[in-house]
């Protein structure tokens, strides 16, 4: 059986506690057991960390203690993977920078608040967890994202939207799902998920949640049936 850690907090106005609950109940629904705790604590051992096969942050605006930083990403590096959305994962720690460097972005704007109608556009082909799942509409905040340009981008929105300062510059796509590595690890991000009812008034946006989570989950799976080098990315004694 496949373990899930989920944890939640900081900010509320993302309805962290609804939203973990409804990831459990996807996980459980798919086989797996699932340990969701509030706050932070459960980062700081290493050697549990590693017991996972998927990581699932939903915590918004803290500050992630150095050595937490260090457990998650040793942990990821060696095959845990990490699935979240919205806030809950890339804007969960400011002044983590490793925890940016992992997740693959970082929030830094919604020009026109909450409530904002958008189009999800489906990179078609790019990847089978956007198998059979057209564009779609989105009703909530618009996220502008500071993105790690080796993610692969499976879905994006057109800015500006809004006619605020960043409409200055030219048209963009703004990536809103991507995947990426981290050593061995499995990472995958889903910008939606302002509130808890996005994946309701959204269903899309619920598939692409579980289907990410399930793919990231599989990462571990791999490196243990494998011959692979459980050091081949660790740099880890230059980079600290």
């Amino acid at each position: 059986m496949k373990k899930a850690l989920i944890f939640w907090g900081g900010w509320n106005g993302h309805q962290p506690e609804k939203v973990t609950q409804r990831f459990q109940t996807m996980l459980e629904g798919n086989g797996f057991s699932v340990d969701r705790y509030e706050g932070l604590e459960c980062l700081e051992d290493a050697e549990k960390l590693l017991t996972y096969d998927l990581i699932v942050p939903c915590f918004t605006a803290g500050e992630l203690p150095r050595q937490s930083e260090k457990n998650v990403s040793y942990a990821v590096s060696r095959g845990v993977g990490m699935a979240g959305c919205h806030g809950g994962m890339c804007d969960a720690f400011r002044k983590s920078t490793e925890w940016q460097f992992i997740t693959g972005g970082q929030w830094v704007s919604h020009p026109g608040g909450d409530g904002v109608t958008y189009t999800v556009n489906i990179h078609k082909g790019t990847s089978p967890l956007i198998e059979g799942i057209e564009d779609f509409e989105v009703t909530s905040e618009h996220y502008y994202l500071h993105v790690d340009p080796s993610v692969e981008v499976l879905a994006s929105t057109r800015f500006p939207l809004v006619n605020f300062r960043h409409a200055a510059n030219k048209p963009i796509d703004m990536p809103v799902v991507w995947t990426k590595y981290w050593g061995y690890g499995r990472v995958f991000y889903c910008s939606l998920g302002h509130h808890d009812d996005v994946f309701d008034n959204s269903p899309s946006a619920a598939v692409l949640m579980e289907r990410g989570m399930l793919w990231a989950a599989e990462g571990k799976a791999y490196v243990e049936t494998h011959n692979v080098d459980p050091e081949k990315y660790d740099n880890s004694a230059k980079m600290y």
